[in-house]
């Protein structure tokens, strides 16, 4: 048998679980789940692992879980059991865990970030006073349960009071206090989906719990209660929720490896990425015309590269025949942009020439004046490129003299259930900008969202990596708010940025 990890997911940021936790679900053969953990950790599982949420109807008692977890483990399964904030904290970890070693499992239990810990991190509200020699928190549970509250302990028992309360149950919970002996003057603070971009917090004194759990609206997760003095801090202390994209939903439109990348400079800006990949990335129609390319590579004068998955793909069909980067020989190397040549740098090969416009255009430009320093003539030139691509550098580098071929090393699709995948957050409102890093990503947008395309995407903010996708969104009929000031990922998100900057 396996042992089983009961592992904490911290307080919804999936940045915030732990390494060892991390591990564990990269691991993993089956995660079972809380209702409310963030589908990017769910993601750092294997392809071939299986998702059990505890909502389903046959995980909801404490017992049917840790029997579950157990027979998975006597298979042989490597079972993650994946809580909500931690597993010994105001969850049922302690009995599933009692429950699963009675019936024979070894187990480890790995931490996780407690919510009402994060409090002070995220909403601003520290939990002790600092000139207090003993400071004094308690934290509890009052959704209804098994457990009963003694609340005229409870009300007065501590200086902060930090509590988990159902939505509804907010406005009888500061009833029930101010009953209890809390004066209904005391501060207290109300915060929802802390640490996520969708965190929203509202202050007050606890006589007004209800109204400001009304401001907050419909949420489906629990809220954090607040009670005591702290709460009144939070105007001096808090940064997370003024980030300049915080809360806003951001539609990230790259291909399923690289979208990570995006998702996380979103983050840091406390926005909201909506991956859905609107690229699939395979190989080229004629992959033997690539796999005799690799090995004639040394016989050009230049070979070069229009991105990075260029790059990549031809290092796969490098290896694959064998070979290293001695195969290039004595061929000059030119990289459209910094990050393609950061792409080739990673392999140990430095671009002789790295365009400083980064399109076609430019490399080109760039291209022909080092031809021209060292003596021009007829050289032989090989582009590795997208199968469907611009003509603009082979045309002109033809124009200027060279001998160019071009070998397509990939090609890009738009995945099955595009579609469906995009339509569901445009439809239901969720959607506040988009970011379009290729006319790949707008075209096959535009082709899945079909004659609803303009309208669905005139009510969002958009932005463009560079000129030549904003022609084809233009082409298309889109409105791009901002380009990007060089064409790169992380400019594209600063162009986000000040898009909304100046909405403001």
């Amino acid at each position: 048998m396996t042992p089983i990890a009961f592992v904490g997911a911290g307080p919804g940021d999936p940045r915030l679980v732990t390494v060892h936790g991390a591990e564990l679900l990269r691991d993993a053969d089956v995660v079972m789940h809380d209702p409310h953990v963030h589908a990017t950790l769910l993601d750092l599982s294997p392809p071939y692992c299986t998702r059990l949420s505890v909502g389903g109807p046959t995980l909801v008692k404490p017992k049917a879980r840790a029997a579950r977890l157990v027979a998975l483990a006597r298979e042989g399964k490597r079972v993650v059991r994946l809580f909500e904030g931690d597993p010994l904290t105001l969850a049922t970890g302690d009995e599933e865990i009692a429950i699963a070693s009675r019936l024979g499992a070894t187990f480890e239990v790995v931490p996780g970030i407690l919510h009402a810990v994060a409090l002070g991190a995220y909403a601003g509200i520290p939990l002790s006073q600092t000139s207090d020699a003993s400071p004094s928190v308690a934290i509890a549970d009052t959704r209804p349960g098994p457990t009963l509250h003694d609340w005229s302990k409870l009300a007065d028992a501590t200086d902060t009071l930090v509590l988990v309360s159902d939505p509804a149950n907010v406005a009888e919970l500061g009833r029930t206090l101010v009953f209890s002996g809390r004066s209904p003057e005391t501060p207290s603070a109300i915060v929802r989906d802390v640490s996520l971009p969708t965190q929203a917090t509202r202050s007050g004194i606890l006589d007004d719990l209800g109204r400001l759990a009304r401001e907050l609206g419909p949420s489906p997760s629990p809220l954090l209660v607040v009670v005591g003095s702290v709460a009144a801090k939070r105007e001096a202390l808090s940064w997370f929720d003024t980030r300049p994209l915080f809360g806003k939903r951001v539609l990230v439109t790259r291909a399923l490896d690289q979208a990570p990348e995006t998702a996380a400079l979103l983050y840091a800006r406390g926005a909201d990425p909506i991956v859905v990949p609107t690229l699939e990335i395979g190989p080229p129609s004629d992959v033997e015309l690539l796999e005799r390319t690799v090995h004639t590579l040394g016989s050009y004068d230049w070979i070069a590269f229009t991105s990075a998955n260029g790059v990549e793909r031809t290092w796969t069909a490098l290896l694959r025949a064998g070979r290293d980067a001695r195969a290039f020989g004595s061929a000059k190397i030119a990289a459209i942009g910094p990050a393609t040549a950061a792409a080739l740098e990673c392999h140990g090969l430095k671009p002789d020439v790295t365009a400083k416009e980064f399109k076609g255009e430019g490399l080109a430009a760039e291209m022909h004046t080092a031809m021209a320093g060292t003596g021009g003539g007829k050289e032989r030139v090989l582009i590795l490129r997208a199968e469907s691509a611009r003509e603009v550098l082979p045309d002109t580098l033809r124009a200027a003299g060279a001998v160019v071929d071009v070998v397509p090393v990939y090609k890009t699709r738009a995945p099955k259930g595009l579609a469906e995948a995009l339509r569901g957050p445009f439809e239901r409102g969720l959607v506040d900008a988009a970011m379009f890093s290729s006319s790949s990503t707008v075209n096959h947008v535009c082709d899945a969202l079909g004659e609803d395309a303009k309208r669905l995407l005139a009510g969002v903010r958009v932005a463009s990596i560079g000129p030549i996708t904003s022609e084809t969104a233009a082409k298309r009929g889109i409105r791009v708010d901002r380009e990007a000031a060089t064409y790169t990922v992380p400019a594209l998100v600063e162009a986000l940025e000040a898009s909304f900057q100046t909405q403001r």
